[in-house]
């Protein structure tokens, strides 16, 4: 399978943490492929009219979009359970939901700062979105018994929502190091602080 990613993107970190956790990473040719708002990468335009990544090619040709579809995809392979079964499956995509709208959010507020030219930046939409992410935040904080699974004393609960809320965390503090989330959200703190030590987590950390 090849996988055009960039090393910086949550979404391409989120299907390879899948992709480790699943015993698939070597199954993956992983192609460079920065993708970019205002103009987009040609290469992969020719599969994702979207221009987006990650965009996974199968090894039958089918092109998939989106982490979401990719993931699933890649936990129907393996016959893994990242996606869970009954109410199980609808926690998972609940999180899941959560964990990437906060990731919209959080990539909208950059691309206000990196791509619009300084002179037509908003400062109105900038805070809009990091009102969604603090919001976010809080909701997760409130829900972290859940999220824990387990418990803390036990193994941590690892299917396709904490995954994406691993690589959200993940990048909030590689993007935006002075959004100080941490002292206000010490449930949330803690299970970042060991779920991040997976050796999935670890492998894939973001770059660039």
């Amino acid at each position: 399978m090849q996988l055009y990613y960039s090393a910086a993107s949550p979404f391409v970190r989120k299907v390879l943490v899948t992709a480790h956790e699943l015993g698939l990473v070597d199954r993956l040719e992983l192609l460079s492929a920065a993708a970019n708002p205002v103009n987009p990468n040609l290469t992969i335009t020719a599969f994702n009219p979207l221009g987006q990544v990650p965009t996974l090619i199968t090894d039958a040709g089918a092109v998939l979009c989106d982490s979401r579809v990719i993931c699933e995809y890649l936990d129907s392979q393996a016959g893994g359970t990242l996606f869970g079964q009954a109410e199980a499956r609808w926690a998972a995509l609940v999180l899941q939901s959560h964990a990437d709208g906060l990731l919209d959010a959080a990539l909208l507020a950059r691309y206000e700062r990196i791509t619009r030219p300084e002179a037509l930046q908003w400062d109105d939409w900038e805070a809009g979105q990091m009102g969604k992410i603090a919001r976010t935040l809080d909701l997760l904080e409130r829900d972290i018994a859940v999220i824990e699974g387990a418990g803390a004393s036990a193994e941590q609960r690892v299917d396709i929502g904490t995954i994406t809320l691993g690589c959200a965390l993940g990048y909030l503090g590689f993007r935006f190091p002075d959004f100080n989330w941490r002292d206000t959200h010490i449930g949330l703190r803690a299970w970042f602080e060991r779920f991040s030590q997976r050796p999935s987590m670890l492998k894939t950390a973001p770059k660039g």
